[in-house]
Formats: C-alpha cells, structure tokens, sequence
C-alpha cells in the first residue's frame, strides 16, 4: 500500500524512471553500447561539448545526457531538444538516430573482470576462465545479454541507415577531436575547433578519474581466452577492424552474416565490399578482405 502511495507521488512529480518506457521523439539520439564500452567517455565529451558554461561531472551527468537507467522523467521532460539519451540495451526500434559506441571485446572483457572485482561482486581470485564463460554467454547480465548479441543486434538491423553513426573506442583513443567532430556533424550540434578541442580537454582521463587504454588483452588475457572469444565472434570483430589471432579473418567472414550485410545486396559471402569501420581507415589490418565501414 505505502510503496503503491510513494511510486504514484513520483509518478505525479515525474521522479519515477521511464526506462524503456519512454515515449520517444522523432529528434532523440541514442547513445548505445555494451558496457565498459567507452559509453560514459563519449557522454563526458557531448556533455562538454554541449554546454561549454557547466562544470560537468558524475553527479549531473545524467541530466545533460539523460540515462534510461537513471534519469527521472522531469529530467527528460525538461532537457534540451535533440535530447541524447544513453543505454547499454540491444536494438532499439523507436530511435532514428543512433550512435553506438563500439570497443575490442577482448579488452570488454578485461575491463568487465577488473570492474566487477573492485566492486566486490566476483572474488580477486575468480578464474578468468570461468569468467569468460559468463563473458560469452551473457550471464554477466541476462538483461543485457552478451557483446555479441548487443553489437550483433545494431550492426545487424541498422548498419546501413543514415542515421546510424558507429564509433569505435580506439578511434577515439587515436583521435578524440577527430571523432568528436563526426559526433557534432551526426547530431547537428553547432561547435567550433576551440569548442571541439576545450570538450577533449575537460573530458581527459584525468578529469574523470578514468584510465583510457586499448589493447591490454594482448599482455593480460592468456591466448585460450583470447581463442574462446574469437571463436564465436571471429566475424563480428574481423568486420568491425578487430585483428584475429587465432582465427583468418578471411575463413571468419566467408560463412558470416555479418559479412553479408557489410557487403550489402551486391556483394559476396567471402567479401566486404563497403567499409565496415568507423574512424581512420589506416589502422585496419592489412590481412583483412577488403571491406571498410558501417556508416
């Protein structure tokens, strides 16, 4: 009774949280991916990007970039238009405008076991192996499900629309301002090469209190993991510029699905014909079959 009374004052002051229940608006921007993706990085940089006069910070970030998870409907209710709006969720219909935050599954992986541990919520000493069971099969989250079924469900219903932008976390690593920029030309937000370059600097791993980095499986993740990952999402990661190991990427993405709709309707099971990629071409493998990025 009491708990019905509090949820229908929240509800009546819009302190309740939508979640997926949202109504959405023909201009909202989702800002998607899995976690330990990059996803608060790339909130941190549009929030500083957007509002160059507020200090931003985890305590409001949630209102400039308006989180299903935790933003209250008032907050969405009154933030400015195009709202951006993040997730870790799978495929979304409703939103035309997409920009997903795509990152090496390998150091997902790494980053999620590190996460979890400096929470309490798996020992010091869980195996990775185990680990890495869970990793793959989605136990780590059941709502959310596994890397390859987030990625797999964006990539897959929305790689050709115009209203998809792909960034990859490496990309941003090699070029913040340069992947920025792409973000503000997709949103249309109004900037300038200062406000660009102010945004990256107020964004800096130090002023989060964040370690940016990519590639640490290569060092920390031992090579029967690095395999259990690639095995299933060889394709995925060939397709996106992510070097195999224990796998051609060729052998990956002649049966892949994948590699079909990179292809698009004209093009072969056994190439990629499109660039399937998002950021600077020059740090795709040589080794890959020619192919490149989804828009």
């Amino acid at each position: 009774m009491i708990r019905s009374l509090v949820a229908g004052v929240k509800r009546a002051f819009g302190q309740h949280r939508p979640g997926r229940r949202l109504p959405v608006r023909p201009d909202d921007i989702l800002l998607a991916s899995y976690p330990k993706s990059g996803n608060t990085w790339v909130r941190f940089l549009i929030a500083n990007l957007r509002h160059p006069d507020q200090e931003v910070g985890y305590g409001n970030l949630h209102r400039l970039v308006l989180d299903l998870d935790i933003s209250v409907k008032r907050d969405f209710d009154r933030a400015p238009r195009p709202r951006m709006v993040k997730t870790h969720g799978s495929f979304d219909p409703r939103y035309r405008r997409i920009i997903y935050v795509v990152r090496d599954p390998r150091d997902v992986a790494l980053s999620q076991y590190d996460h979890l541990r400096k929470l309490r919520k798996i020992d010091d000493e869980f195996p990775m192996e185990d680990f890495i069971g869970r990793f793959l099969t989605g136990k780590l989250d059941r709502d959310l499900g596994s890397w390859g079924e987030n990625v797999g469900s964006w990539l897959a219903t929305r790689s050709h629309h115009a209203g998809f932008l792909l960034l990859r976390y490496e990309d941003l690593l090699d070029g913040t301002a340069r992947e920025l920029t792409r973000v503000a030309d997709f949103a249309g937000l109004p900037t300038t090469p200062e406000r660009i370059s102010q945004a990256v600097e107020r964004s800096s791993a130090d002023k989060m209190g964040k370690t940016a980095k990519s590639g640490g499986w290569r060092s920390d993740l031992p090579e029967r993991q690095v395999a259990r990952i690639e095995d299933p999402w060889g394709d995925i990661m060939a397709c996106l510029g992510y070097q195999l190991v224990t796998r051609d990427p060729r052998s990956a993405l002649k049966s892949s699905l994948i590699g079909l709709l990179a292809a698009g309707a004209a093009g072969s099971a056994g190439e990629c014909q499109e660039e399937v990629f998002a950021g600077d071409t020059s740090s795709v493998p040589s080794s890959l079959p020619k192919q490149t990025m989804i828009r």
